[in-house]
């Protein structure tokens, strides 16, 4: 009995060197990533037309004012240590100054980043949790009017930009349904916790301050929704097509000989293993949700990075533009990593099995 422990042991201890070696590939080629993505926006930064020193300080600028400033921002330099100055800057955590703001590019990201952040993860969950549901709920109805009815919204969902859910909704809840606000995080005269995450709803729970979460819930809800509809249903539909081909398969067959109830085939047999797909694409989703939200905050008003970076680069803002880009570039691979790994300890074939496909 004891050497039947053993190939367990061995095949955990396979599991974790492959992990290992899993997240050191990725971490490598993550950072090979963020390095060309780095080295392509600063070349278009230079590249567009346009002088930002002389944009900076507008047209009736003195030219030696010009010039100083240019030398200020190293546009005098080759465009080489242009880059590497740029790039030191960045891994000590200067970005530089921005032209738009006139104040430091990592205090502006300070300010502005936490109010994206807590717009995606609402939006993030709202996508997540529906795009499941309806999944589930299309599978369960195969081919019946609710099915047909949920494959319809998220055909039209797929379909739709995010900043089209936006207008409609401005329209619709500004006038008509007047339920919910449709500007800004907080109601006027509502004061905002104070900071320790840069989330309102966030911060104002851990504080128990309760009046102003709920308020910061409310302002949220219609441009998360705006977000999310788009990743909801593409994961409705991925959910979908992924359960309805393993119904199928012949583990389910067999449970279904075995007498068990389809609501216990459904969710203990059928849904883990049809959710790896779905996550693939949702860790995308997720990622690319910062930058669907530049026109979503621009419709409603919403103080976040990617409004910012619209400013930016409306402005010419180099330095702003450059580092929105870079934590951008940031969240995606550390969000894809992230779905990686859940994929790993989902799927016992990635844990166990090789590279070469052996058993």
């Amino acid at each position: 009995m004891q050497g039947g422990l053993t190939p367990p042991c061995i095949d955990w201890r396979f599991a974790s060197v492959k992990l290992a070696l899993f997240l050191v590939r990725r971490l490598i080629l993550s950072v090979l990533v963020i390095i060309g993505l780095s080295i392509l926006i600063f070349l278009i930064a230079r590249i567009v037309p346009g002088d930002p020193a002389r944009m900076a300080l507008g047209a009736n600028a003195p030219d030696w004012v010009v010039e100083n400033l240019r030398q200020k921002m190293n546009l005098d330099k080759p465009i080489y240590t242009q880059y590497f100055l740029w790039l030191n800057g960045i891994l000590n955590g200067d970005f530089g100054e921005s032209l738009y703001t006139k104040r430091p590019v990592i205090e502006d990201l300070k300010e502005f980043l936490p109010a994206s952040a807590e717009l995606v993860l609402f939006s993030g969950i709202i996508m997540a949790a529906g795009g499941i549901f309806l999944g589930i709920l299309s599978t369960h109805f195969n081919n019946t009017w609710i099915d047909n009815v949920i494959r319809l919204i998220a055909y039209l969902g797929v379909v739709t930009p995010s900043f089209v859910f936006a207008i409609l909704f401005i329209l619709l809840f500004s006038s008509l349904w007047p339920i919910l606000p449709v500007m800004g995080r907080l109601s006027y005269g509502i004061v905002a916790p104070a900071k320790i995450t840069g989330m309102i709803s966030l911060d104002s729970l851990i504080q128990l301050n309760f009046p102003v979460f709920f308020d910061s819930i409310k302002h949220l809800i219609l441009p998360g929704l705006a977000l999310a509809l788009g990743g909801l249903s593409q994961e409705a539909r991925i959910t979908r097509a992924s359960m309805t081909d393993n119904l199928s398969k012949d583990y389910i067959l067999s449970q279904r000989l075995y007498g068990t109830k389809e609501r216990k085939i459904l969710f203990k047999y059928l849904l883990k293993p049809s959710l790896i797909p779905t996550i693939s694409i949702l860790g995308l989703d997720f990622a690319t949700l910062f930058g669907n939200a530049f026109l979503v905050e621009m419709v409603f008003n919403w103080p976040g990075l990617s409004r910012y970076g619209i400013n930016a680069m409306l402005q010419k803002d180099l330095n702003a533009i450059s580092a929105v880009i870079i934590v951008l570039g940031l969240i995606f691979v550390t969000v894809n990593i992230l779905a990686d790994l859940i994929i790993f300890f989902l799927d016992p074939r990635i844990r166990f099995g090789g590279d070469s496909g052996g058993e």
